[in-house]
């Protein structure tokens, strides 16, 4: 019998809801804050766009592109081809939100280029973390479908765990690019005081959803263990 199912109920999907609720919030916070330091436009002006060229020039950085996208808070760093990617909201946008979005790919820009290891790290293990989360399920349920075999099912679990990995990975990679984002917009100049402040509140959101998926990661891949390793024990 599986963990906790009694009469078609299977009690580890609190797990899952669990995750859902935190990651449906993170996401909620990250929004609102957006939506409201997105109305308040920085003193100096610049754009997303302009302040992304600004901070890349001054630390030196000058073969990396900075490009439009289409999409809400789509910004991204791409490594592989250095671009820089900004969204609808961040290229045009001379608010203090769309300006700490900027910045805060920035320093991904700038890890880079100075070969930040946890970020070297976290490219490392791209490969393997997307064939974690390709494959995982599939073998976990061919494993099922299979008279419930279990090195199927073990290597799904182990190969789920690398996708896990690969978030909490990230959190550091994050947490680094905005604080390097906060410090820099203040010693460039483009923005102050207060503004900085908000920004910084941006951000702070912003990181939640990270450190929610990590969370929700790392619950489904407990409810894996519970599930399948408590019918193993069974068998």
């Amino acid at each position: 019998m599986l963990v906790g199912a009694y009469y078609g109920f299977d009690a580890t999907y609190i797990l899952v809801l669990i995750g859902v609720i935190i990651c449906m919030a993170a996401s909620a916070k990250v929004n609102s804050t957006f939506q409201k330091y997105a109305r308040v436009h920085s003193a100096s002006g610049m754009t997303g766009a302009q302040a992304a060229d600004k901070l890349l020039r001054s630390n030196g950085i000058y073969d990396v592109r900075i490009e439009h996208i289409s999409g809400n808070l789509t910004d991204h760093y791409d490594p592989k081809n250095k671009v820089l990617r900004l969204s609808d909201a961040t290229y045009g946008s001379s608010s203090v939100a769309a300006v700490g979005v900027a910045a805060h790919e920035c320093g991904h820009a700038i890890q880079h280029a100075k070969g930040y290891a946890p970020l070297q790290i976290r490219s490392n293990i791209v490969p393997i973390a997307n064939i974690g989360s390709k494959l995982s399920w599939p073998l976990i349920l061919l494993g099922v479908i299979l008279s419930w075999n279990h090195t199927l099912i073990t290597i799904g679990i182990v190969l789920f765990s690398f996708a896990v990995l690969f978030q909490l990975v990230t959190l550091p990679v994050e947490f680094d690019a905005s604080k390097r984002a906060v410090r820099l917009l203040g010693e460039n100049g483009i923005l102050y005081g207060q503004e900085v402040d908000q920004t910084k509140k941006v951000l702070q959101a912003a990181a939640l959803t990270y450190v929610a998926g990590a969370a929700s990661s790392i619950l489904q891949l407990l409810r894996l263990i519970l599930l399948f390793g408590r019918r193993g024990g069974n068998d």
